[in-house]
């Protein structure tokens, strides 16, 4: 590791377990599933009709009516969770577009726009997403081809591209920094927290906002899994157990919406400014299987790789690992590649190291997954508990420390996170208590 230490300042998430990271881990660590029946239009007919949705979103609590019905639920949500962030690292940047901004987001006033602590342009944003407001696009499609290009909305080239919500958020913040999205599907928010982290590292920046979001819950999207056999299927009457990482019974992933946010900052600003530091963000790797489009290599060539990566980038020997966030999708090649990968990175120290798949609990958030799931990990090592797996009833691998059932309380004070996704894409961070 060489470079500035990098810190997490803030947490945001708006999530199918709560709106909020309060309401998100309470779900998570006391084994509450966020899997129903999928409610609204357009899921009559699928092969699958599960998932988390988000639910309880008041969208006037952040932006104005103007601006919201330009942008997609999954936009909002992203301002959502940055907005949370923030007010939780103390910086009153509240919406320069309108709305109620950091201050309501955190239970506060109107949320005057305040200045940021760090010069503006030392400070970047990254979007992380498998497919972006995909929604936007589906939409547009439909009116060209009922209404004619004339009726197609030009809001379409505006809003519509992934990293678009970087750019929405950089302008309700004043940031000048570099804004981007950040795209590697179900590895996107560990990547995104990966180049958050050599950013400051290196010098490029004083602080990083990454989002993760998603929202793939769709006619399209659901059938296109489905017909990969990549989902699970014939749950519909107990949804709640139809995510089952790790379990012998497991028959794919389910598929759920929402956003999480996270900033980073160099120690010194941190410290400066008075922050409260949650955790440390170590080490980061990231790696190719260059294997198949869909299915990981069946060693877990790459995702090794990336956990390698992670722990030499932070410094640190395998036994410095006290718990694991899985990947833990409940796919049978996946999880089973996912274990090979952890012991070929980490050697027998593996098979000693707690593993929680809360996965089980959220269901698989996509391009947001890596940052919902770094949110988990910081707060496991804030409170000193180690979530559940749900569904383990008949684990399929034997000798491995899974934290099934219940909570487990534990002093630890390294999480390592991992994300692997289709097309070969592996990310691992390593967060540590401060």
């Amino acid at each position: 590791m060489n470079g500035r230490r990098v810190v997490i300042t803030g947490l945001g998430a708006v999530t199918p377990s709560g709106i909020g990271v309060p309401e998100l881990w309470n779900a998570v660590v006391h084994g509450r599933s966020a899997i129903t029946q999928l409610e609204g239009p357009g899921f009559d007919g699928l092969a699958v009709r599960i998932g988390g949705q988000v639910r309880g979103f008041d969208v006037s609590t952040v932006l104005d009516r103007s601006l919201a019905k330009r942008l997609s639920p999954v936009q909002h949500w992203a301002i959502a969770a940055a907005d949370e962030a923030l007010a939780q690292a103390g910086v009153d940047a509240a919406a320069t577009g309108g709305g109620a901004g950091a201050a309501a987001a955190a239970g506060g006033g109107s949320g005057a726009v305040g200045a940021l602590p760090w010069d503006a342009e030392r400070v970047a944003v990254i979007a992380a997403t498998g497919s972006g407001p995909i929604d936007a696009m589906q939409s547009a499609t439909r009116v060209l081809d009922e209404r004619g290009p004339r009726a197609v909305p030009l809001t379409l080239s505006i809003h519509g591209a992934p990293d678009s919500a970087a750019a929405l958020l950089s302008q309700r913040y004043g940031i000048r920094g570099p804004a981007q999205g950040v795209s590697a599907t179900c590895a996107s928010g560990a990547v995104g927290l990966g180049d958050g982290l050599r950013r400051i590292r290196h010098g490029y920046a004083d602080a990083v906002l990454v989002v993760g979001m998603e929202d793939c819950l769709n006619g399209v999207n659901l059938s296109s899994n489905a017909n990969m056999r990549a989902l699970a299927a014939g749950y519909e009457g107990a949804p709640e157990t139809a995510s089952r990482p790790f379990d012998r019974s497991r028959s794919g992933f389910v598929m759920s919406q929402g956003a999480a946010a996270i900033l980073i900052e160099s120690e010194e600003h941190a410290l400066a400014r008075g922050a409260d530091v949650l955790a440390v963000l170590a080490g980061f790797g990231s790696a190719s299987d260059a294997h198949h489009p869909t299915a990981p290599h069946p060693e877990g060539r790459g995702a090794a790789q990336a956990v390698r990566e992670c722990l030499a980038d932070a410094g640190v020997g395998p036994e410095a690992v006290d718990h694991i966030n899985a990947h833990g999708t409940g796919t049978p090649a996946g999880d089973a590649a996912e274990l090979l990968a952890l012991e070929a990175a980490l050697g027998e120290h593996a098979r000693r190291t707690p593993i929680s798949a809360t996965k089980s609990s959220t269901g698989h958030l996509l391009g947001a997954g890596g940052v919902v799931e770094a949110i988990i990990s910081v707060m496991s090592l804030r409170q000193r508990l180690l979530p559940p797996t749900l569904n383990l009833d008949d684990p399929e691998f034997d000798g491995w420390d899974f934290v099934a059932g219940n909570a487990r309380s534990a002093a630890v004070s390294r999480v390592l996170s991992t994300s692997f996704g289709f097309g070969g894409h592996n990310g691992a961070v390593l967060i540590e208590r401060p």
